[in-house]
């Protein structure tokens, strides 16, 4: 455990046009539209798939933008600290899949703790959701750890072209 305390954070949407430029590594594109500002990391080589595929599914649907992958905001620092949403809108059978991502300089701060509690927050007041799922690599033990604590289950595996082996667990909206 660590001794910070636990942070105040929000996840602050992002629109189509920022998507984009994240999608492109334009970080002061981004930075010139983006609702709050956010580091290199975010324009950087690990995130910009999330970001590309945001951005297509916005440029489609834009009611997605409420929904997907935002900046993970520390209202005390005023800093992106990292992303967090859902990967969609709920699913016909009232699941939402959720996502969530620390810059490497912020972790261990219960930044991802803080982003997994809105997230089970905002899903148990959502009426049309009924659980939530999340998909960690086996390798990723810290993240395991911390869903494991708010009654996520494994109900399955996945392969994913992408991101190899992931475990998929799920918990109802709500219990946690």
């Amino acid at each position: 455990m660590t001794d910070h305390p636990r942070p105040d954070v929000r996840i602050v949407h992002l629109t189509g046009p920022v998507f984009r430029a994240l999608a492109r590594g334009d970080l002061a594109a981004a930075n010139a539209i983006s609702p709050v500002p956010v580091s290199a990391y975010f324009a950087g080589p690990d995130w910009r798939g999330v970001w590309q595929e945001r951005s297509s599914q916005v440029e489609k649907d834009p009611a997605t933008a409420t929904w997907v992958t935002g900046v993970i905001w520390d209202e005390q620092r005023q800093l992106a600290v990292g992303r967090a949403g859902y990967h969609g809108p709920p699913d016909p059978s009232g699941t939402v899949e959720i996502g969530y991502a620390v810059e490497p300089v912020h972790r261990r701060r219960g930044y991802a703790r803080a982003a997994l509690e809105t997230l089970l927050r905002r899903a148990a007041d959502e009426p049309r959701v009924r659980s939530v799922r999340v998909t960690i690599s086996p390798d990723n033990l810290a993240s395991y750890q911390l869903a494991s604590q708010y009654g996520f289950v494994e109900i399955g595996r996945q392969w994913d072209g992408e991101h190899g082996l992931g475990i998929v667990y799920e918990v109802a909206a709500g219990q946690s």
